[in-house]
């Protein structure tokens, strides 16, 4: 994401502010597995949550921190390796990177694994930013856990779509009829399913500043007028604010904070014990020490690591609809195949076959899209999913692929034809965003995949 976006979501925002309160309920863990906020006093050795399942699945094998591959990953795994590695810092005294510090990257294709490789380190600077000693820096982990950013949005889609199936949201309906706190010139005519395609007017962020407290800021984002000139239903414009009010829906309908509507409804269903918002407060201690990869380290925040690095998501209490969630590559994946699988993953459904479909449907055919910062891109998008987008999907781009991407470095892709699903994260954002530019790795990515498995 370039800088005018960035600018654009998080200018004047400043300080963490306390967790979210007043304006949710948090609902009931499910049998049998313990909700993100209990975590902290339910993990295993590994800092996973317990009751979840196996943390990853049978074959997996040991991921050399350094790189390289294993027996069991495919040829091209050394490809994807060596092209990563070309982006880390050239030298352990390097300072200023062109690319990331680390990165993450497994590629499941008929639902196998067969790359999952981890390079370089997950905690390179401290805050300022300054360089660590290299005995203070913490390596890259195959199961090392990432800022999702917004890639957040697809997780909201998903929870949203949910209740689709369940009767109790219509994609055609007005928002208002379910968050009447909506409003505003010409946002009558917003309907649930405009939130989800980018074409509800609604701008790239909100300003959440300066307000008493979480319920005086949830109220400004809903209150948050349209993009001056726009139309609801007609433009793509990519608005961070209409996966928010999206999440909003989600927590009126299910009676739940969102991310308890998160666990209970398709993390712990799937087992995914490395997936969830603020996980600092579900991790163990040592899982904090040896998994969570940084971010942001030259803010008035100081170094960030386990707190979202988006600002408004931040101010929000860290959890939001637009970003907020961190996982590992092997977690992230899973959700990959679950829309590939048609919404079933290892025998359970999430979403109904149809409901999928529908979401992987290009919503935005013939309409244009306003982007300055990326003029190459379309409008073409499903429910909550980017389709057909060469400038991160590279020669994997087709009408059928889809994914997401989020500002600090993650990336989620998955191609029908190829059967293939690659979660790639990187911390492009550590210490400093503005260094590198995660689009280019993420096209090479998809090259090199294009060309291996034609």
């Amino acid at each position: 994401m370039p800088v005018a976006r960035r600018t654009l979501l998080g200018a004047g925002l400043a300080a963490a502010t306390s967790a979210l309160t007043g304006c949710r309920d948090t609902g009931a863990a499910a049998p049998g597995w313990t909700a993100a906020d209990d975590a902290v006093t339910a993990t295993d050795v590994a800092g996973n949550r317990a009751g979840f399942g196996p943390a990853t699945k049978p074959g997996y094998g040991t991921v050399n921190p350094g790189g390289g591959t294993s027996p069991w990953q495919a040829r091209y795994a050394a490809d994807v390796s060596a092209l990563l590695r070309r982006h880390l810092p050239a030298t352990p005294q390097t300072f200023q990177h062109s690319g990331f510090p680390g990165a993450v990257a497994v590629v499941l294709v008929n639902g196998k694994t067969t790359v999952h490789t981890a390079l370089g380190e997950a905690l390179r600077y401290a805050a300022g930013p300054k360089l660590l000693a290299a005995d203070k820096r913490v390596p890259m982990r195959g199961d090392s856990i990432f800022d999702l950013a917004s890639v957040t949005k697809v997780y909201t889609a998903i929870l949203l779509l949910q209740q689709v199936d369940k009767g109790r949201v219509d994609l055609a309906a007005p928002v208002r009829d379910y968050l009447p706190a909506f409003t505003g010139t010409g946002k009558d005519q917003v309907t649930v399913e405009m939130l989800l395609t980018h074409t509800s007017g609604l701008p790239v962020g909100a300003k959440v500043t300066g307000l008493a407290d979480n319920a005086a800021r949830w109220n400004a984002v809903l209150a948050t007028p349209l993009v001056s000139g726009a139309v609801p239903g007609t433009t793509f414009r990519y608005s961070s604010v209409g996966l928010m009010v999206a999440g909003k829906i989600v927590e009126k309908v299910t009676g739940q904070g969102l991310e308890q509507a998160l666990t209970t409804n398709l993390t712990g269903p799937l087992g995914l014990r490395s997936t969830g918002f603020n996980p600092n407060t579900w991790l163990s201690s040592d899982a904090r020490t040896t998994r969570l990869v940084a971010t942001d380290a030259r803010s008035s925040r100081g170094l960030l690591r386990g707190t979202v690095h988006d600002d408004v998501a931040n101010h929000l209490g860290g959890i939001a609809g637009h970003a907020g969630i961190f996982a590992s590559a092997t977690d992230l994946a899973a959700i990959g195949q679950l829309l590939l699988n048609g919404g079933t993953y290892q025998g359970k459904r999430i979403l109904a076959a149809a409901t999928v479909r529908r979401m992987l449907t290009n919503h935005n055919a013939g309409k244009p899209a306003i982007d300055p910062e990326r003029p190459n891109r379309t409008s073409a998008h499903g429910l909550g999913v980017v389709l057909n987008q060469p400038w991160f999907m590279g020669r994997l781009a087709s009408p059928e692929t889809f994914g997401h991407t989020g500002f600090a470095g993650p990336s989620l892709l998955v191609d029908p034809n190829r059967r293939l699903v690659l979660a790639l994260l990187t911390n492009r954002a550590h210490p400093n965003w503005s260094w590198a530019d995660p689009d280019p790795v993420r096209a090479a990515v998809g090259d090199v995949l294009a060309k291996a498995l034609p």
